[in-house]
């Protein structure tokens, strides 16, 4: 018997340690990912999608946090109201919201109200200590006054939330397009921004108005 409550005390520390292993080799796979990302992105000429559809979701590099030498090394966003950013990691629990000026992201919250929070406020109960922005390879991020203009006219209202059907993507999607579309997905809302732009999508660190 007393065998028996050892293992059930320990099953579940394996199964923690278990699951961080796991996320340890996501995190090591996107990082590699994105480090092949990086040389294409030197090499890539135009850098549209032509002759690049190999990239199905439309994203070169995802918002991933490694660890670097230097950040020299790093391509950081060129940001402009009007820019898409998340917050998040390598396709998992990421949150998106639009740049309207240097202080404020327009978001979808969970509770269905439209918000103007602070970057610092973006953070706060998300996954991951960054923020990246939507970039072509040049690392200038797609934005524009409109799809700024779209998300500020929208703070303060409310929307049905569902975590499926009308969530974060598909919010900041209906700023960037100003139409409402069936979108349920991080992989979906950058694979139409990527078509919309004609450009291949790098999540470049924010590291502040520069």
């Amino acid at each position: 018997m007393k065998f028996y409550k050892d293992v059930t005390m320990v099953l579940p520390l394996v199964w923690v340690g278990a699951a961080i292993a796991a996320s340890a080799m996501a995190v090591g796979e996107l990082s590699e990912r994105n480090r092949q990302a990086e040389l294409k992105r030197k090499t890539a000429h135009g850098h549209t999608r032509k002759g690049l559809d190999k990239y199905a979701s439309g994203i070169g590099k995802y918002p991933t946090q490694t660890a670097k030498a230097g950040k020299q090394q790093e391509i950081f966003a060129t940001v402009s109201p009007g820019a898409l950013l998340c917050c998040g990691l390598g396709g998992v629990l990421e949150h998106t919201g639009i740049l309207i000026d240097r202080h404020t992201i327009v978001e979808l919250h969970g509770n269905g109200l439209v918000k103007a929070i602070s970057p610092e406020r973006f953070l706060m109960e998300r996954s991951g200590t960054e923020i990246y922005a939507a970039c072509d390879s040049k690392g200038q991020a797609l934005a524009s006054a409109a799809t700024a203009e779209r998300a500020a006219k929208q703070i303060y209202s409310y929307q049905k939330y569902d975590l499926i059907k009308n969530n974060c993507h598909r919010f900041a999607w209906t700023c960037i397009h100003g139409e409402a579309m069936e979108l349920t997905t991080f992989y979906l809302l950058n694979n139409y921004l990527s078509r919309m732009t004609n450009r291949i999508i790098y999540w470049d660190r924010w590291d502040g108005w520069k």
